[in-house]
C-alpha cells in the first residue's frame, strides 16, 4: 500500500479491524521507509454487492470499445505530453467509462451538438478535460488535429472545459463540487419540459470532500430525478494523496443509498459491467442512480498506475514515448 507522505510502496499493518457490517477492513499502517503511520479502508470484495455483467453483450462490441479506449488513452498522453502540463492520472482512470458513454450509451449527434433531444453529459471533475476532448474528437465533434493545441494560447482546448469555445461541452467546469448541482438542474428541466433525455455526470472521489455534492445529492432525491445518472470515478487518490487519508470517505454507496439514491458498484474497467450499469433498464422510478466505479488512477500506463504524482504532472518526452509504446 502506497504511503501518502513519501509514496513508498511498502508498509506494515500495525492494527486491523472489521467495520460497517464486515464489508470493510480498517487498517492502520506504518511506512517501511519514513515510518509515518496512515489509515486505509479496504473493501472485502466477497461481501460487496455488485451487478452481474450482462451476458448478452456481444464480444465484438466489447472489443470495439476496448480499441476505442486504447486510442483515447493514446490521445490523452499525446495531448498532455505536448502541452507539458495537465492531469494524466484522473483522465486515464475513467477512460473506459467515457468510451462506453460516447460510443454506445449516449444519444447525441456530433453534427448537431445542440440537438434538444440529446442526452447530457457533465464532466464535474473538469481537470479530466483531456479525456473529454479525446472522446469528442473521436466522435467527430471537431478535428483530431486540434488535440495537439491543448493548453496553448488561443486554443479552444484549455486546461478545463469551456462550453463557449467547443461544441459538445454542456458546461464549463473545473471548480470541484459543482457538477452534480448543474446536472440536477438539467435533469429537472427535462422533467418539467417532458423530455425523455437522461443526464450523466462524472464525479471524482476526491471531489466528495466538497459539501455542495451532498447538498445536491439531497436535492436530487427531493425532486425525484430518476433521469439522472451520477458516476463516481473511485480511483482512491486525489492531489494530496490517498482519499482515505486526506478525508476518509468510507462506504460511499451506502451513504448515497441513505440519501435515497439507487446505487450500484462496478469495476470501472470492465465494459460488460459498465454497459449494464448505464442501461436504461437500471432506472428506478423517482430515484437518481449513483454508480460507484472502482478504477485505477493512471490506468493503462504501468508507471502511472496508482502513482499520486501523476495526478497533475505531465510526462516527460521519454515518459510519453514509453507510455505510447505500452498503449500501442
Amino acid at each position: 500500500m502506497q504511503c501518502p507522505y513519501c509514496y513508498y510502496l511498502e508498509s506494515k499493518v500495525v492494527d486491523s479491524r472489521v467495520i460497517e457490517g464486515g464489508s470493510t477492513i480498517r487498517r492502520r499502517r506504518e511506512c517501511s521507509q519514513c515510518n509515518k503511520r496512515f489509515t486505509t479502508y479496504e473493501v472485502d470484495k466477497s461481501k460487496v454487492i455488485k451487478i452481474k455483467p450482462e451476458n448478452k453483450v456481444r464480444e465484438d462490441k466489447i472489443e470495439r470499445l476496448q480499441e476505442k479506449a486504447r486510442l483515447i488513452r493514446q490521445d490523452i498522453i499525446k495531448m498532455i505530453g505536448l502541452a507539458g502540463s495537465g492531469h494524466p492520472g484522473g483522465s486515464l482512470s475513467p477512460a473506459d467509462i467515457l468510451t462506453a458513454l460516447y460510443f454506445e450509451v449516449l444519444h447525441h449527434n456530433p453534427q448537431d451538438a445542440k440537438w434538444e433531444e440529446r442526452d447530457r453529459f457533465v464532466l464535474s471533475k473538469g481537470h479530466a478535460a483531456p479525456l473529454l476532448y479525446a472522446c469528442l474528437a473521436e466522435a467527430g465533434y471537431f478535428s483530431k488535429d486540434v488535440l495537439s493545441t491543448l493548453r496553448k494560447l488561443g486554443s479552444p482546448l484549455q486546461g478545463h472545459p469551456d462550453m463557449k469555445r467547443l461544441p459538445g461541452i454542456e458546461i464549463s467546469s473545473g471548480s470541484l463540487g459543482q457538477g452534480l448541482s448543474v446536472a440536477n438542474g438539467m435533469a429537472l428541466a427535462g422533467k418539467l419540459d417532458k423530455k425523455d433525455y437522461r443526464v450523466f455526470v462524472l464525479i471524482g472521489d476526491g471531489e466528495l470532500d466538497e459539501g455542495q455534492i451532498w447538498e445536491a445529492a439531497m436535492a436530487a432525491t427531493h425532486y425525484k430525478l430518476d433521469n439522472l445518472v451520477a458516476i463516481l470515478d473511485r480511483n482512491e487518490m486525489q492531489i494530496d494523496g490517498l482519499t482515505e487519508e486526506v478525508m476518509a470517505l468510507g462506504l460511499i454507496a451506502e451513504k448515497f443509498r441513505a440519501f435515497g439514491w439507487k446505487t450500484l458498484e462496478i469495476d470501472g474497467h470492465k465494459f460488460k459491467e459498465i454497459l449494464k450499469s448505464l442501461s436504461p433498464s437500471q432506472r428506478e422510478k423517482d430515484k437518481p442512480l449513483m454508480i460507484v466505479a472502482h478504477t485505477v488512477k493512471g490506468k493503462g500506463v504501468s508507471f502511472m498506475e496508482r502513482v499520486v504524482d501523476f495526478h497533475g504532472k505531465a510526462p516527460t518526452k521519454e515518459e510519453m514515448e514509453k507510455a505510447l509504446a505500452e498503449l500501442s
